[in-house]
């Protein structure tokens, strides 16, 4: 039975070894790049989007957060849709500017001045204005409510069309309309039936083209929602940002995707339109589609439509700070209502690094049911419910996290001590070569499989475009497979030390 199993794992690995993504890859005259996978296993459909080569890490403080606000503004559609009438529409717009600009005015002074001084607790909180910013934000209120249709006036004053973009999409059969944005990347994707391909150039063309970012200050409170729902309401999610913070000294992933709370208030149209000028012109953008479709049609499609974008005229520029070594531990003490637990975070390296390779393989070995974190911790010792290793491999440096929730009466000290004893095993002790087959073996097949479905190559693809090149999804399973023992012990002792060692325990507070 055992023989029999390791065979069929080798095949496996075999398999997902010998998987080649066959890509269709071409740029137009204007930079904007494309690449095509046509594959009918799922027939008659495709999944379709584009990439911009931007995250919060191309951010600076002033406008951490703008990445991922333009995810949401990019779904407000452009002057052809999500407006009945542009002009007037762009009257709302002129109008709402002008007291917002005024409002930021104020607040940047004024309201910054009295909260240094200690008269206000919160310079953007509205229970603390002057009169003359409450008439300034009653305006402006009134005049968001009336271009949405949710003024006096009544609904036919409106006019915005309120999600046509998706209406769209949905009428023609498409679905799955969404996008996320991370450290490195910001993605915008879809599917579609084959024969609504040319739909999808024309509408992803033209909010490439013409994005009016409509209802620019509204949208500020669904993303205040979005980060209240996401960090504030959690039990841990501002003491996570807070660690996030500590551990990434200089480099741009020290604040959250989302932003923080006032930069997040003091966008202005004038900012936003050197951002969009700068990381979403063609030159720095990737078209991906994989499914049913005839490439040399989607080309010509892509030809019409996509090139009508205009070059930037300003290319984006390099991130040049680096992340600064840790030359002493770091510790976060949290107290709050949530199970004890720990985060013991290591400085490693980028994506593509050649140490990345071991460091992926080192978190698969601690992983899963069988990884040593789950036999040391949960069942050896039995101090911990869950335990789970990461290497977080980014786009221009990295991180190795093992994170643990206690059991029982253990305690985080305890459960930090558990590690550190598997983690001397593993300095001083190579990988025994049938765990590291198996664990081969479970990587290959993970591999395979993310390229099976239509939408999990396409992430796959944008992901790896973004950060490294896509070659990489052809290139990697063999440089995972040549991973050693020896590779392993040794980056454990290159970047596992105490003095690059960030430590946050979370207790419980006693009631």
């Amino acid at each position: 039975m055992r023989f029999a199993l390791l065979a069929a794992l080798l095949s496996t690995a075999a398999t997902a070894h010998a998987q080649k993504v066959e890509v269709e890859e071409f740029t137009l005259p204007n930079g904007m790049q494309f690449l095509l996978v046509p594959r009918s296993d799922q027939p008659n459909v495709v999944s379709a989007g584009w990439v911009a080569r931007v995250g919060s890490v191309n951010e600076r403080p002033g406008i951490t957060g703008i990445s991922h606000f333009f995810e949401h503004m990019m779904f407000k559609g452009t002057d052809t849709i999500g407006t009945r009438e542009p002009a007037r529409d762009a009257k709302y717009r002129t109008e709402q500017k002008a007291i917002r600009d005024e409002i930021n005015r104020l607040v940047w002074t004024r309201q910054y001045d009295r909260y240094f001084r200690g008269e206000i607790d919160d310079p953007w909180n509205s229970a603390n204005d002057t009169q003359e910013l409450r008439v300034l934000r009653a305006r402006l209120d009134a005049l968001i409510k009336a271009q949405q249709g949710r003024g006096e006036a009544g609904p036919e004053a409106g006019t915005i069309v309120k999600d046509e973009f998706d209406q769209v999409y949905t009428k023609a059969g498409g679905s799955g309309m969404n996008a996320f944005t991370t450290y490195d990347l910001t993605c915008y994707f879809i599917t579609v039936p084959s024969n609504k391909l040319e739909l999808w150039a024309w509408m992803e063309s033209d909010r490439l083209h013409d994005s009016v970012f409509r209802e620019f200050y509204s949208e500020r409170d669904v993303v205040h929602e979005e980060r209240r729902l996401r960090t504030e309401s959690t039990p841990t999610g501002k003491f996570e940002e807070q660690f996030d913070a500590m551990f990434w000294s200089s480099s741009g992933y020290s604040w959250p995707v989302i932003g923080w709370p006032s930069d997040l208030n003091s966008y202005t149209v004038e900012q936003a339109q050197d951002y969009w000028n700068i990381y979403y012109r063609p030159n720095n953008l990737v078209g991906i589609l994989v499914g049913d479709f005839e490439p040399a049609r989607a080309r010509q499609l892509i030809t019409n439509y996509f090139s009508r974008l205009e070059p930037g005229k300003q290319p984006p520029p390099p991130v040049v700070t680096l992340e600064v070594e840790q030359i002493a531990e770091q510790r976060m003490n949290a107290t709050g209502d949530f199970p004890p637990s720990i985060e013991v975070r290591y400085h490693t390296v980028p994506a593509g690094h050649v140490d990345s390779y071991p460091l992926d393989m080192l978190a698969e070995i601690l992983n899963d049911r069988t990884g040593r974190l789950y036999r040391g911790l949960v069942e050896g010792r039995g101090i911990a419910a869950t335990a789970q290793a990461s290497s977080d491999t980014r786009k221009y440096a990295g991180m190795f996290a093992v994170s643990a929730q206690t059991r029982g009466d253990a305690t985080p000290a305890q459960l930090e001590q558990a590690w550190e004893e598997e983690l001397l095993k593993l300095e001083q002790e190579d990988v025994p070569e049938r765990e590291l087959r198996k664990v081969k073996n479970r990587v290959a097949a993970q591999n395979y499989r993310r390229l099976e479905n239509n939408m999990s190559l396409f992430v796959q693809l944008a992901f790896a475009e973004a950060v490294l090149d896509w070659r990489e999804i052809n290139d990697g399973p063999a440089k995972y497979e040549a991973v050693t023992a020896a590779d392993i012990r040794r980056v454990v002792r290159k970047y596992f030390k105490a003095t690059n060692r960030s430590v946050a325990s979370y207790r419980r507070k006693a009631d």
